[in-house]
């Protein structure tokens, strides 16, 4: 995720407690959207698809925060 922000997201999320939580939260997210699709956990195709949509929110949120620190 934004590869072009490596070095950036490795600050942020030593220095930003809620650039931490929101990261944190999005990679769970993705794991268990990956648990789920593979039937390593249960879930509805509508389940998983509103937790895709959860996820797509917090990379969004992610991004602003990227941008904002990116022309500090």
């Amino acid at each position: 995720m934004f590869p072009e922000f490596r070095d950036l997201i490795t600050q942020l999320k030593t220095t930003d407690r809620h650039f931490l939580h929101l990261f944190d939260k999005h990679n769970a997210l993705d794991q268990k959207i990956k648990n789920m699709e593979n039937h390593l956990e249960p879930g509805s195709h509508e389940q998983i698809e509103t937790l895709k949509k959860e996820k797509l929110h917090l990379k969004d949120q992610l991004y602003v925060i990227l941008k904002k620190a990116h022309g500090a």
